[in-house]
């Protein structure tokens, strides 16, 4: 653990007798007001106390509590049966604790990338962290055209640090099955294999949302087409079957914070035990969702064309960096005997690229049919811009689906990009 960072979680205080808070319930923002109040000693003063709900996400709800006078602040995470779009889903109330040990250990493996944790409450399934105000989330930031030149060093650093130490290539074999066991999150499992991995390729549920203009299209290209089906089945079953490390599972730019200096990664509820390439997947996915907001939403040429080469740049420095980053750790912290066999960690890396290259093909297409939405989609004003780059990033995520073995490179996915796109 990073000296340099407090990391001592708290259970929150007991309650004296029979209280409020003793049994679960959904909170609202006066109820937060009165739990922090109770049982947190994170505020010297609480009688100027204010609370806001703030949550944009679809599961939680995450409040914001500051001291008026002081402007100290923190955040709490609470979590609900039930899922906030409204699904018809019921979930799992713990999973936040879940979340929050997540944390814990990112803190461990990578604090500098990490938000700090102040408590954790097994009955209100809430915890309470530090508060990010002096970031902002990269996906709102990516839409305002801002571009971070540390991002990918930063990104890259935080998934080497964070998915290899949990592999079987460093950890004691039984120490890691203990953690597959101990990281099952079956509910948030099924969402994925449904929203990424099934209903993009035939719109099995009913649930996909797709312009009329471009149904056509999609019907062609995506639910006829046998060969990409069989292909993304492929990816289905080795993101079930796959414990390769303890993943993130929703690692976009919606739960990234960035500044000039660094980020700080939030929202790993859909932690569990899959294939590395799926995290870094979907990181590099959400960077081509947002060079195709670029590409149909700045007018200005010059000015697009600048911010597409930063996008551009930044992808292919995610996959280089990855991949010298990951073999020089993994030569450094292998302990299985066999896995320090000369050749071993070129094939491992290759494994694990070829599940990224098709990752980053399943992320672009469910977000562009499937009905988990992104700004970085549905904020194109001009349908015939926003069906322009559909069926340009469509024709992309097959090409890395079907051809992921041809993706070891951060130049090839943009060779690929340019050959479906006028960029040049």
């Amino acid at each position: 653990m990073n000296d340099n960072k407090k990391c001592n979680i708290n259970k929150v205080k007991e309650s004296v007798g029979s209280g409020r808070f003793d049994k679960y319930f959904l909170m609202d923002e006066k109820d937060v007001l009165e739990y922090v109040k109770e049982k947190l000693d994170f505020f010297e003063d609480t009688s100027n106390l204010e609370c806001k709900e703030i949550g944009d996400g679809n599961l939680n709800y995450v409040f914001k509590i500051v001291d008026a006078k002081s402007n100290k602040s923190m955040i709490l995470k609470h979590s609900s049966e039930d899922t906030r779009a409204k699904s018809g889903r019921k979930l799992n109330t713990d999973r936040n604790i879940l979340e929050c040990k997540i944390l814990q250990l990112y803190n461990k493996y990578c604090p500098q990338f990490a938000p700090e944790i102040y408590m954790y409450d097994e009955v209100m399934n809430c915890y309470a962290m530090e508060d990010l105000s002096k970031y902002t989330i990269m996906r709102t930031a990516l839409l305002q055209n801002k571009t971070f030149s540390h991002f990918a060093d930063n990104i890259t650093t935080f998934m080497v640090n964070t998915l290899l130490p949990t592999t079987d290539v460093v950890l004691n074999h039984k120490q890691k099955k203990q953690l597959v066991k101990r990281h099952i999150n079956p509910d948030l499992c099924d969402i994925s294999e449904q929203l990424v991995f099934t209903d993009p390729f035939g719109n099995f549920s009913g649930e996909n949302i797709v312009l009329d203009l471009m149904k056509e299209f999609v019907q062609e290209n995506l639910y006829d087409d046998v060969k990409l089906r069989l292909e993304a089945a492929k990816l289905k079953f080795n993101f079930m079957n796959n414990a390769q490390a303890l993943l993130h599972g929703d690692l976009h730019t919606g739960s990234i914070f960035i500044n000039e200096d660094d980020i700080k990664v939030i929202d790993p509820e859909f932690a569990f035990y899959g294939p590395i390439g799926y995290d870094v997947g979907n990181v590099i996915a959400n960077l081509f969702l947002a060079w195709g907001h670029g590409y149909a939403a700045i007018e200005n040429q010059e000015e697009r064309l600048g911010y597409l080469s930063s996008i551009e740049k930044c992808i292919i420095d995610i996959v280089n960096m990855f991949k010298n980053k990951f073999i020089e750790k993994f030569r450094k912290e292998v302990a299985d005997l066999l896995a320090e066999t000369e050749g071993f960690d070129d094939w491992y890396l290759e494994g694990v690229l070829e599940d990224t290259a098709g990752s980053v093909g399943l992320e672009i297409i469910r977000r562009i049919v499937g009905d988990a939405k992104v700004l970085d989609i549905t904020s194109i004003k001009e349908e015939e811009k926003r069906v322009e780059i559909e069926k340009i990033l469509i024709l992309t995520g097959k090409e890395f689906i079907i051809n992921r073995s041809h993706h070891k490179t951060g130049e090839k996915f943009i060779e690929t990009l340019k050959k479906y796109s006028k960029c040049s």
